[in-house]
């Protein structure tokens, strides 16, 4: 097939923004509301904006994702409501990936069962460590046997694609807790791992309490050796560590994401909601009150940038550089035009001579020593 017409007919993904938690985390700067009181009305007008802009994406939905926030808030109504609008608006592929995001203390027996009746096919658990007081660090709402547990309750009720988020880099962290934490998430037989190191966001409670001097960042030496760890750790259990932050079982690749990475089109859906749809980004409002307003006078608050070609040409090096596959030059070249294509070569031949960047056919990607300089390098790959 011609690369012109591939790039042209990649298919589309939703993601839906479920801005509700029942408390807040120490690390969180997602647009996210504690009081819970407005989620009915939240879950009607998600529905109205569904509706809204059905003739956004005309394209084969391949992957949905609830993200947030914790869309283990949702009822069984909501979600039933929220997928008839989807279905009944969206061209959603039959073997579409399904994606919702959990919280362990919410996954109950009853909850579980109920998800198994959905659409739903793939979750993605938040359990960020098995260490309980990490997990307390934290803030977060259950402890490291409540996610077990929660893990195997959902393969007892035939949930069979589990991806699990953990975080390291933590204040106080050691070596040690992470391999703990690693051993306890392969042990459990999950298909997939996304692990984070720890980002002191602005207006978090971990920023302020790291500017005040209550917590020390862990040490560089540290965080490349936790780094370093997961990579091992992950590659000896059989998991393929196919972008910076995932690992996945072969076949278990989360197609959602893999769409970002790869510049597919997407809407995205709900307060704080970013879409994409090759050239432009837009985003809706980061407030539910607002939200709910522009919906129910059918004209959803949104804002909107165009990127320039040498913006889409940076985030084409940003998140292809991410993943295994690396950049495709013969599409850079295409997309981009020969200067570009030119200035990105250039700017490699160091990268590539130190064997932290590898060049095989067409494709460019990080080895495994240019993955621990990743940020360095893409950065020189960009066009300012």
């Amino acid at each position: 097939m011609d690369i012109l017409n591939s790039i042209n007919r990649k298919p589309a993904g939703i993601y839906i923004h479920i801005p509700f938690c029942k408390s807040r985390c120490t690390y969180c700067d997602f647009y996210t509301l504690t009081n819970e009181s407005r989620i009915d009305s939240f879950a009607e007008n998600l529905c109205k904006e569904i509706e809204l802009r059905k003739d956004e994406i005309h394209e084969p939905v391949k992957t949905v994702y609830f993200g947030g926030g914790t869309p283990s808030r949702l009822s069984e109504q909501h979600f039933e409501n929220i997928f008839n609008y989807l279905f009944s608006n969206f061209n959603i592929d039959p073997a579409a990936e399904i994606t919702v995001e959990a919280n362990p203390d919410d996954l109950s027996s009853e909850y579980i069962q109920m998800l198994s009746r959905l659409p739903v096919n793939r979750l993605s658990i938040g359990i960020q460590s098995f260490d309980d007081a990490e997990l307390k660090f934290l803030s977060r709402r259950h402890t490291a046997s409540q996610a077990i547990n929660a893990v195997k309750r959902c393969q007892m009720h035939g949930f069979n694609n589990i991806s699990i988020d953990l975080m390291y880099g933590l204040p106080g962290q050691t070596t040690g807790i992470w391999e703990q934490n690693l051993k306890q998430a392969t042990s459990l037989d999950i298909q997939h791992l996304s692990a984070y190191h720890l980002i002191y966001e602005e207006k978090t409670r971990m920023y302020s309490m790291l500017k005040a001097g209550k917590i020390q960042p862990v040490d560089e030496e540290v965080s490349t050796a936790m780094f370093s760890m997961l990579i091992d750790w992950m590659k000896q259990h059989n998991f393929i560590h196919y972008e910076i932050s995932a690992f996945a079982k072969e076949g278990y690749f989360s197609g959602h994401n893999t769409s970002y990475w790869k510049g597919n089109k997407y809407i995205g859906l709900g307060p704080a909601a970013h879409s994409f749809d090759g050239e432009n980004r837009s985003w809706n409002v980061a407030s539910l009150n607002r939200y709910i307003k522009g919906i129910e006078e059918g004209k959803p608050e949104r804002n909107s940038e165009h990127l320039s070609l040498n913006e889409r040409y940076n985030e084409f090096i940003l998140t292809g550089l991410r993943t295994m596959w690396g950049i495709d030059l013969m599409e850079l070249r295409l997309l981009f035009g020969d200067k570009l294509y030119s200035y990105c070569i250039e700017n490699a031949e160091k990268y590539v001579s130190k064997k932290l960047l590898s060049v095989e056919g067409n494709n460019m990607k990080l080895t495994r020593e240019g993955i621990f300089i990743s940020d360095g390098i893409m950065s020189d790959l960009m066009s300012v």
